[in-house]
């Protein structure tokens, strides 16, 4: 691919997420710095600036842009906030959280997509991005209080380990559903006297699992 078609295909996924009601500058400038052809390798490398979830190594799924997108927006992120992700995947949300935050942390279970991510994080110069392989579901209590927590794979509750992690004020954004075809994007906002819960919409990811793989 020429890079003036890449530039092309770029744009194009820019004027998808705007029609899917995405309007944050910020969110489109780092949708346009971070290439996903760059994140989606193999037999599916020719579908990556479609607006579709796509198979990735070790049985996971690169999310389709636009959810991506919501679930940015729903962070609230701002310049000085510290983020955890649970689930690098591919690392393309988090190299788009890099470029809206300022520091982001990205756990993930599966060795080899950590090692992946971390080489393109280099490649990119996302010097911003921590990338630990670990158990995501108890969070990283060493890095805690976190000002935006991010999940990738659905639970069955909002996970009690990450909301410790949430400093008062913060915002966590998480798939919630006991089964991998009804689950719902929350949005948790801590505050003083608890937590509040927004129900964003239908979604659906790979469910989050505790240990680490055995890949």
């Amino acid at each position: 691919m020429t890079e003036a078609e890449r530039a092309q295909n770029v744009m194009r996924l820019i004027l998808t997420l705007r029609s899917r009601g995405v309007t944050d500058p910020a969110i489109l400038r780092a949708f346009e710095t971070i290439d996903r052809g760059l994140f989606v390798t193999g037999i599916f490398a020719d579908r990556a600036y479609e607006d579709t979830p796509l198979p990735i190594g070790c049985g996971q799924t690169i999310s389709q842009p636009s959810v991506v997108a919501l679930m940015t927006e729903a962070l609230e992120v701002t310049p000085r906030d510290k983020v955890l992700e649970v689930g690098t995947g591919s690392g393309y949300q988090a190299a788009i959280l890099s470029r809206l935050a300022r520091r982001v942390y990205t756990v993930e279970r599966h060795r080899p997509l950590i090692a992946e991510a971390r080489a393109l994080f280099a490649r990119l110069d996302l010097h911003n991005i921590t990338a630990i392989a670990t158990d995501g579901s108890f969070g990283l209590p060493d890095q805690a209080p976190f000002d935006r927590i991010i999940v990738t794979a659905a639970a069955e509750d909002p996970p009690g380990p990450l909301l410790a992690q949430l400093r008062p004020g913060g915002i966590m954004v998480v798939p919630v559903g006991q089964t991998d075809t009804v689950q719902s994007l929350i949005k948790v906002r801590k505050t003083e006297q608890g937590y509040e819960y927004d129900e964003l919409r239908p979604v659906r990811f790979v469910p989050l699992l505790e240990g680490m793989a055995r890949d």
